[in-house]
Order: structure tokens, then sequence, then C-alpha cells
């Protein structure tokens, strides 16, 4: 069987930015927060656990640089702005969820497996 893309390492090297981008932490929170319904900064900011104005503000960036996150500013005073997924967005959020979904189905024998391996260490 023969790979569909040529193993190259310029093409790794693109993988792994992208995967380090929408791996990290608060994107993979981010994501999940928007695959329902269009959120305001305020909104995320509360719901997501730990995150500071500016690492959010840096995140929703990011994500909407990469494609994955619209930004829509409604003129009002204050200024209005949501955040909402792009459909590539959406279609990310499918197989971010089904990670956290199996990491949620195996916590208990990650940790045992982890505690088995630490004593053997010492």
């Amino acid at each position: 069987m023969t790979d569909p893309v040529p193993h190259r390492t310029e093409n790794c090297l693109k993988i792994s930015q992208v995967l380090s981008r929408i791996g990290d932490k608060w994107s993979v929170l981010i994501i999940m927060s928007l695959r329902s319904r269009t959120m305001r900064f305020s909104e995320l900011k509360r719901g997501i656990d730990g995150i500071s104005q500016r690492m959010l503000t840096l995140t929703l960036r990011n994500l909407e640089r990469d494609g994955l996150v619209t930004r829509t500013v409604t003129p009002s005073i204050p200024p209005r702005v949501d955040y909402e997924l792009t459909p590539m967005g959406h279609s990310l959020a499918e197989p971010v969820e089904a990670l956290g979904t199996w990491a949620f189905q195996h916590i208990d024998r990650i940790a045992g497996a982890q505690a088995r391996y630490d004593s053997e260490e010492l």
C-alpha cells in the first residue's frame, strides 16, 4: 500500500505547524465552545476557565488567520464583536470532539499506565 501523499520534510513541517496551532488547549476549548453557536468575546472568556484576556485575544486572532473562525464587528456603543466557526472550523470540531471523547474514555487507563511507569522509574 502506498502513501497518498509523498513523504517530504517540508510537508511534515507544515503539518506540524497546523497541528501545533489546532492542538493547543486554548484553541481546542475555543473550537468546542463555538461549535454550537456564535459567541461574544466576553461569553467565551466566561466559559473558558483560566484563559486570560490576552491569551483569548491571541488565540482568536490565530484561529481567524488560519480560516477557522470569523470575527464580525457590529457598530454600536460599545461595539459588538461576535465570533463563529467557519465551515472549515466546523469540520475540525468533529475530530477534536472525537479526540476528547477518546481521552475521556481512556483517562483512567492512562493514569494507571503513568503510575506504573513512574513507580518503575524509581
